[in-house]
């Protein structure tokens, strides 16, 4: 069996690519990059490296040749990617690739998150094909909170008008495990997994974890959406993300990023990594 990861020299593909390494064979695996510089680190571990970019539908083909499973990460061009990941699905279409694997967003049918239009986009698709598939609704990446271990130590506070909406963060490890259990495993796979964390938690949670971390007092700075996007802009925070990050809050105080099912530390075996073990470990 042979196992395709699309954006292999990501920090979530170079994590899928050792979990599956943890399982099968590296002549099993193929990584698929689209900046030839970066295959030595996937070379070196001995597995089969193919050059292919989201927006080449000839590369992806090719790259997509003898594979039976493949894992489409999603891409990070915020406008492009429900094309892009077209072009991806349909060279699995076209290689009669046995599952396909997509990394999708927490609950895309309903979620007002920023990132799920393109998502849900990318799943209506494969809804109108007859590709075998399995959708992995990540949630949110504690990695995406290390900014605000910086941000504690210079203002002791956490910033945000999240309210006491709760996310089910998880390290991006324990879904690149997650997805490596699920492309390897040789019974049934779900349609729908939605990934979460053990531990949903507030803001102020997560500042009582950053004040852990840092050593020193932290406290939450609840302020109006409006007010937050004037705050982040004026620390110089591009427009862009700092409108991402207000809308991202208003998401998570609706509720959008917790995530109740239990499928992640099901397909993991185990209890998920927590928050504080990737934030002290990132400092």
């Amino acid at each position: 069996m042979t196992i395709a990861v699309t954006a292999a020299a990501g920090q979530l593909g170079t994590l899928v690519v050792d979990a599956l390494l943890a399982r099968t064979s590296p002549d099993q695996i193929v990584a698929i990059i689209r900046d030839a510089t970066k295959a030595e680190p996937l070379t070196t571990k001995g597995v089969d490296v193919r050059l292919a970019s989201y927006d080449d539908p000839a590369a992806l083909n090719d790259a997509l040749a003898g594979v039976d499973k493949v894992l489409l990460i999603s891409g990070n061009e915020m406008g492009k990617r429900a094309a892009q990941h077209q072009n991806v699905i349909d060279a699995a279409i076209a290689q009669g690739v046995d599952l396909l694997a997509y990394t999708s967003a927490p609950a895309v049918d309903t979620s007002t998150l920023p990132v799920a239009p393109e998502h849900l986009a990318t799943e209506q698709y494969l809804a109108t094909t007859t590709l075998p598939h399995t959708l992995l609704r990540n949630g949110w990446y504690h990695e995406n909170y290390v900014p605000a271990i910086d941000g504690a130590r210079q203002s002791g506070t956490v910033l945000t008008s999240a309210g006491d909406g709760r996310v089910s963060s998880a390290a991006r490890a324990d879904f690149a495990e997650a997805a490596a259990v699920v492309l390897t495993t040789d019974g049934p796979v779900k349609p729908v997994y939605e990934l979460g964390g053990d531990a949903a938690w507030t803001q102020a949670d997560l500042a009582a974890t950053v004040s852990e971390v840092i050593g020193a007092p932290v406290t939450v700075a609840e302020v109006p959406p409006a007010e937050q996007g004037a705050i982040l802009k004026g620390a110089g925070v591009p427009d862009v993300w700092a409108d991402f990050a207000v809308d991202t809050d208003a998401s998570i105080k609706n509720g959008e990023l917790e995530v109740t099912s239990g499928d992640l530390p099901a397909l993991l075996g185990r209890p998920t990594t927590p928050l504080v073990d990737t934030l002290r470990a990132s400092v």
